[in-house]
C-alpha cells in the first residue's frame, strides 16, 4: 500500500477566483510546495497545457503531476459529446502518467459566481439521476478503458453538494466511477467524512484533504454568502488548523493507496502559502501515521 501526499496549487493561485494569487508565478508556487515536503501536485490555471512545456515547468522541483479538474456538463449533453470535449484534458492527463481525473458537473453550479448565495445552489429531481448516472458511467467506462479513472468531485455550490446528493450519485452510477472525498466540502455540505469514507471506501479513488472554520462557516451559511466570500472569509484552512477529526476520517480507509491531496483555497494575502502548506503537510502526514497508513 502506498500514499503519496501531494497539494493543489489553489493555497498560491485559486481557479475559482484568479484575483486571489493572480500575481503569484507559476515557478514560486512549485518550488514552495516542494519546500513544504510536498511530492506531488494538481493542476492549476497557470500551468502550461502541453505535455513537454507541463513538463519542463515541473522539472525545477521534481513535482509529480497528480491529476486536473474537469468541468462536465453531462445534464446538457450526451456520454459521447462529453467525451470529444474532454479529450485534450484526457490526452494530457494520459501523457503525464495520471491515474485519475477529477471529475465534477458544472452545466447549473453556482460556485464560481460571487453574486449568488449557496442557498440558490441547483438540486436535480429525483427523476433525472438515473440517466445523469447513465452518462457519467459511459464516461467513466471509456476513460477507464484508456488507463485514467474518474473520480467524482462533490463540491459546494454543485448538483452533487450534500450527503443525500452524493448517496443518489453513487447509487446512480456503475463501479467504473469512483469518488473524491473532500473532507472540507463534506462538512460543509453537511456530510461526515468519516460515515463517508466507511460507507464508500471500496469507491473512494482520491483524496481531498482541506479542513474548515467552524466560524466563518456558521457565519456564512447565516448571512447567505457565495461560495467564494466565504473561502476569501477563511472558510477553509489546510489540515490541523480547524474542527475535522482527519485521524478518524483516515482510519476508515485502511486499505487506501494513492494521492491525499491538501487544499486550502485561502486568500494568500492574508494566509502566507508556504507557512499554511508547510503546517498542513506536517499535520497531515501525522495524522496518516496515527491512522497506520504510513
Amino acid at each position: 500500500m502506498t500514499i503519496r501526499i501531494g497539494t493543489n496549487p489553489i493555497g498560491w493561485s485559486n481557479d475559482d477566483l484568479p484575483s486571489l494569487g493572480g500575481d503569484t508565478p507559476l515557478a514560486t508556487c512549485l518550488a514552495e510546495a516542494r519546500q513544504a515536503g510536498f511530492e506531488g501536485i494538481e493542476q492549476g490555471h497557470k500551468f502550461p497545457r502541453e505535455p513537454a512545456a507541463l513538463r519542463a515547468a515541473l522539472a525545477p522541483s521534481g513535482l509529480d503531476f497528480i491529476s486536473g479538474w474537469y468541468s462536465a456538463a453531462l445534464l446538457q449533453r450526451d456520454a459521447t459529446a462529453e467525451l470529444a470535449a474532454m479529450r485534450p484534458h484526457l490526452d494530457l492527463l494520459r501523457a503525464m502518467g495520471c491515474k485519475v481525473m477529477v471529475f465534477a458537473e458544472t452545466s447549473n453550479a453556482i460556485h464560481g459566481d460571487q453574486s449568488r448565495p449557496l442557498s440558490q445552489r441547483p438540486v436535480l429531481e429525483a427523476a433525472r439521476w438515473p440517466e445523469f448516472g447513465r452518462r457519467m458511467t459511459q464516461v467513466a467506462d471509456a476513460v477507464l478503458a484508456e488507463g485514467v479513472r474518474l473520480v467524482y468531485h462533490h463540491h459546494m455550490g454543485t448538483v452533487v453538494q450534500s450527503e443525500a446528493d452524493i448517496d443518489a450519485l453513487m447509487a446512480s452510477t456503475g463501479p467504473s466511477v469512483h469518488l473524491l472525498l473532500d473532507t472540507g466540502h463534506a462538512v460543509w455540505g453537511g456530510s461526515d467524512p468519516a460515515t463517508l469514507a466507511l460507507h464508500y471506501r471500496e469507491r473512494i479513488g482520491h483524496v481531498h484533504t482541506k479542513d474548515i472554520r467552524a466560524d466563518v462557516r456558521a457565519r456564512s451559511d447565516a448571512a447567505g454568502w457565495s461560495f467564494l466570500d466565504s473561502v476569501i472569509a477563511g472558510v477553509y484552512t489546510v489540515p490541523g488548523d480547524g474542527s475535522i477529526d482527519f485521524v478518524r476520517v483516515l482510519r476508515n480507509l485502511p486499505d487506501y493507496a494513492g494521492w491525499v491531496v491538501i487544499e486550502a483555497e485561502q486568500d494568500p494575502a492574508k494566509a502566507n502559502p508556504l507557512q499554511y502548506a508547510t503546517l498542513g503537510y506536517r499535520n497531515l502526514s501525522g495524522y496518516l501515521a496515527e491512522a497506520g497508513l504510513r
